[in-house]
């Protein structure tokens, strides 16, 4: 795209029926806010300049999207032609194309937009293009009268449409892309007229047609305009948003044994040949490299897991965590902020934090890196080679030596050298009989209170 870009991105809606406090482009799609999933399709076609619309009172969102985009306020909750005229200022002096889109449709792809942008340039007069869309069922859609050319005449709203109107299959998308030197004195000429009374995109055709230019309908497939205005739409965007990241998985080599099961997030990083059992929950910050084997009922978060290693089931990884090549995490255990060395294995019920392991180490079941003591957090460092005994309680800041033995039930608070043995346990005795004698004055005790 050779001529000059920018967008607006209309997030100034509350969501009175999400039934929150939360603006609703914040609402998170995949573990990301609504209107991010749109800035990045938005800042992939390398506009000059992005402009997020909010209203007022909405701090956080300007605080989560002000790193993006620039930001501008629409005062008046007044439809979403007024919502575009609050960017005027913003976009003073820009006369390139401008790409509006709205900021809780999270399903628009990059390749879409460009599309409706490069049709808006086959043609200089070709003021406007609307992405359109043709559903099963219409609904309540605004609906787009095209005139015998295929260019578009005008879009209805639903609630101002008369019966005819209401046949039209055709229905409008949303976006819009127009001429960025006129689109300002445009929408100041757009009325609310309307059954709404506020001031409608929709009203741009008509307008750009009494200035010598016409308007044209990208069609688009219907999933990219779905909108989130309920927290049942929250879920089916949800919903549609985790098909597309298992099916680009699946494309990219991954294997999903139980795909409608497993949960990524959007910046989910995941090679070929890696094995997805079910019931696996992606968070945030994940990289999985090739050849890597999840196991059933696992979630992982902030962690990269190198080449060949096997984790689960039931583990969690928790920010952090780094797990070498070949290294294994089993089940019932948590790593956080921890580096597993390539080949060691943590195969049962033990928590590792802070901690810094070595390559070819064993982890014992019930191993437990005691990190914190209730004001500071502090380090385990573990060799390589080391083997470190089942029920040990590793207490920071410890270092245990390369080749090193833990003997189980070991509670360990000093340093341990290499190639030593650490015991610290009580020294075991045993009383003859003892268990004997025991039951006996219990079994006499119960009879004798049964008798009683």
């Amino acid at each position: 795209m050779s001529k000059k870009l920018a967008c607006i991105i209309l997030a100034a809606g509350s969501g009175t029926r999400m039934k929150s406090d939360i603006p609703k482009p914040m609402h998170k799609i995949a573990s990301k806010p609504m209107v991010m999933h749109v800035i990045d399709a938005c800042a992939a076609l390398e506009p000059e300049k992005i402009v997020t619309v909010i209203a007022p009172h909405m701090s956080e969102m300007e605080k989560t999207v002000g790193e993006h985009t620039a930001i501008a306020y629409q005062e008046t909750a007044n439809g979403t032609g007024g919502a575009a005229l609050a960017a005027k200022q913003a976009l003073s002096g820009f006369d390139g194309d401008i790409l509006i889109v709205f900021g809780d449709t999270p399903l628009v792809r990059a390749e879409t937009l460009k599309n409706i942008v490069e049709l808006k340039n086959t043609d200089s007069k070709t003021g406007v293009v609307f992405s359109g869309f043709t559903p099963d069922d219409p609904a309540k859609y605004g609906r787009m009268a095209l005139n015998d050319d295929g260019t578009l005449s005008r879009i209805i709203e639903f609630k101002d449409a008369n019966d005819n109107e209401r046949k039209i299959n055709l229905c409008n998308g949303g976006i819009v892309c127009a001429n960025g030197a006129h689109l300002f004195d445009w929408l100041e000429s757009v009325d609310n007229d309307n059954a709404q009374a506020e001031y409608y995109l929709t009203d741009l055709p008509q307008i750009a047609s009494r200035n010598g230019y016409t308007s044209r309908v990208c069609e688009i497939d219907e999933t990219e305009t779905a909108g989130v205005n309920s927290r049942a739409d929250l879920a089916h965007v949800e919903y549609m948003l985790q098909q597309r990241l298992r099916s680009r998985a699946m494309d990219k080599g991954v294997t999903l044994i139980a795909p409608e099961s497993v949960t990524f997030c959007a910046d989910t990083v995941i090679e070929k040949d890696v094995i997805i059992h079910p019931h696996v929950v992606f968070g945030p910050n994940v990289v999985i490299n090739s050849g890597v084997e999840i196991h059933a009922f696992s979630h992982i978060e902030g962690a990269i897991v190198h080449s060949g290693a096997s984790i689960g089931p039931y583990a969690r990884l928790r920010p952090g965590a780094d797990i070498g090549q070949k290294a294994k995490v089993g089940n019932f255990v948590e790593i956080k902020k921890t580096k597993l060395g390539a080949g060691s294995k943590a195969s049962h019920l033990s928590y590792l934090g802070d901690a810094n392991i070595g390559n070819n180490v064993n982890i014992g079941a019930g191993t437990i890196t005691c990190n914190y003591d209730g004001y500071n957090k502090f380090e385990t460092t573990i060799g390589d080679n080391a083997f470190i005994g089942s029920n040990t309680a590793l207490v920071a800041p410890v270092v245990v030596g390369k080749g090193a033995i833990i003997a189980a039930g070991s509670t360990v608070t000093s340093d341990v050298d290499d190639e030593a043995l650490a015991l610290a346990r009580a020294h075991q005795t045993q009383k003859d009989g003892w268990a004997k004698r025991f039951k006996d004055i219990k079994q006499t005790r119960k009879e004798t209170e049964e008798r009683e």
